[in-house]
């Protein structure tokens, strides 16, 4: 491994496409084209009308509400939390598939941003830029200088096992497998991960970022006691091409497992096209694999962008 990079707990480098295999992939597509089995992209996650004014003035109820991807806002603790903040129309020539769930001139004003890996699909500097608020940015290690140099301030970066407290919650940086980059120049040289907040009197919720599957969601699991994990089940096809950075549904319900949380929501998947799997196929395969471990259904959250899970009023439902 070079010099100021970093890796993966079973690998030393970066998860490397490779020429070849790349050449491969496209080879794929074009014979799946030519045989007239080009992939339906035509049914996209429904957007559902957030709740405003209460996310808005929102300072005393825990929730999670999903804008898209890998982007949430999250309310503990009177704090506005965002998580890989993307609300761009387009990642490189692909089109958004469905809108942002919150737009941005309707989001509150954040006080943490909380960035899993420096990749375009979670890193975009538009997007954080027009957030309104304090905006403190916890990224991972090695990615502080380029955000300050981007003219953020309040930027803390961690390395995985690292902690760092504000205003009561407690926020854990946790590996994952995946990779970085931003430029042909920098591959690696800032840490990727997750992310674990912990609050007293709140639910303990881990967002998994960007991640293959791996052993570390064993640990993770062993070392806290998590509520919702908020995890990735798409831009997995093909599989023997990206395995080693994305979760397929299936193996994302292994890693809910692995990491012993009471509910489980989808993300990553919806938003873009960044493989060649569709929206309605990462869902049909969550479903069918929660039917075969005979997983309540539950516990499983199936968000539409948009929509909130409040903690409080459905914990009141549940006693009614």
């Amino acid at each position: 491994m070079g010099k100021n990079r970093f890796g993966n707990l079973d690998s030393d480098g970066a998860v490397r496409a490779g020429r070849h295999r790349i050449m491969r992939w496209g080879q794929e597509r074009m014979v799946r084209q030519v045989r007239q089995h080009a992939k339906d992209y035509s049914t996209c996650i429904p957007n559902v009308y957030p709740d405003l004014p209460f996310l808005q003035q929102n300072r005393t109820e825990p929730s999670i509400t999903w804008i898209g991807h890998s982007t949430f806002l999250i309310q503990m603790s009177g704090l506005n939390i965002v998580t890989d903040p993307v609300w761009a129309r387009r990642m490189a020539m692909q089109k958004r598939l469905s809108p942002p769930g919150i737009a941005l001139e309707d989001m509150p004003p954040i006080d943490v941003v909380l960035v899993s890996h420096s990749h375009y699909d979670h890193l975009h500097v538009s997007s954080l830029r027009r957030l309104s608020g304090a905006k403190r940015l916890y990224v991972p290690a090695g990615l502080s200088k380029k955000m300050l140099r981007k003219g953020f301030r309040q930027v803390d970066e961690l390395n995985w096992w690292e902690e760092v407290s504000f205003h009561g919650v407690k926020f854990t940086f946790v590996p994952a497998q995946h990779w970085a980059r931003r430029n042909l120049w920098d591959t690696n040289h800032s840490h990727w991960g997750g992310w674990v907040i912990e609050s007293a009197h709140s639910p303990t919720i881990y967002f998994g970022g960007d991640s293959g599957y791996f052993r570390g969601f064993e640990e993770i699991g062993r070392r806290f006691d998590i509520d919702v994990a908020l995890l990735p089940i798409g831009a997995y096809d093909p599989e023997w091409f990206m395995s080693e950075e994305h979760m397929s549904p299936e193996e994302a319900l292994k890693a809910f497992l692995d990491v012993r949380a009471k509910y489980f929501v989808p993300m990553h998947y919806g938003s873009f096209k960044l493989a060649d799997d569709t929206p309605q196929e990462a869902l049909d395969r969550l479903e069918s694999e929660r039917q075969r471990l005979a997983l309540p259904q539950d516990q499983m959250f199936v968000l539409q962008h948009g929509e909130s899970m409040r903690f409080y009023s459905r914990q009141a439902s549940d006693n009614q």
